[in-house]
């Protein structure tokens, strides 16, 4: 019996899953075993955005080590059609302030485009009261850029 690969996605193919996302997985290296959290993320076509709490095992985490795997998924409730990407790359914290503008104000037009529930912004470091301009208002959470891929699979069904 021949054991049938999964066939894997051209540059176009995982660049317009990306593209088309706004929720991955980030996988940390923890104490004793990976440390695995969902992430809101933005994508400019060359590099995953994505914004931190300042507290938590992920902050932690990452002053230990940026090393991360990052995962991107879709797929059909029956599993009839999926694909995904995962990519090994480290994380860098984004500190120039017009930057960090830009890349929170992407999370702003994220939010509101895709009409996520205002309950995300708890996820960022507001309030789900507060608006969600105020993602680019205030600098409640840290904005982080994944770089220095090495290592990327992507897959999709047959």
């Amino acid at each position: 019996m021949e054991i049938v690969k999964i066939p894997r996605m051209d540059k176009e193919e995982y660049d317009t899953l990306i593209g088309k996302g706004y929720i991955c997985r980030i996988a940390f290296q923890g104490e004793k075993y990976p440390y695995i959290a969902p992430f809101l993320y933005v994508f400019d076509g060359r590099f995953l955005y994505f914004l931190s709490t300042k507290y938590g095992k992920k902050l932690e985490y990452f002053r230990k080590s940026p090393h991360v795997a990052v995962e991107v998924e879709k797929y059909t409730k029956d599993l009839s059609s999926y694909t995904f990407v995962s990519m090994q790359g480290y994380l860098e914290e984004v500190t120039d302030s017009i930057d960090k503008k830009v890349i929170r104000k992407q999370f702003v037009d994220l939010v509101k485009e895709r009409h996520l529930s205002k309950n995300i912004l708890a996820a960022l470091g507001h309030s789900p009261q507060d608006p969600p301009e105020a993602i680019a208002e205030e600098e409640r959470s840290l904005v982080w850029k994944l770089t220095g891929v090495k290592d990327m699979v992507a897959l999709k069904n047959l």
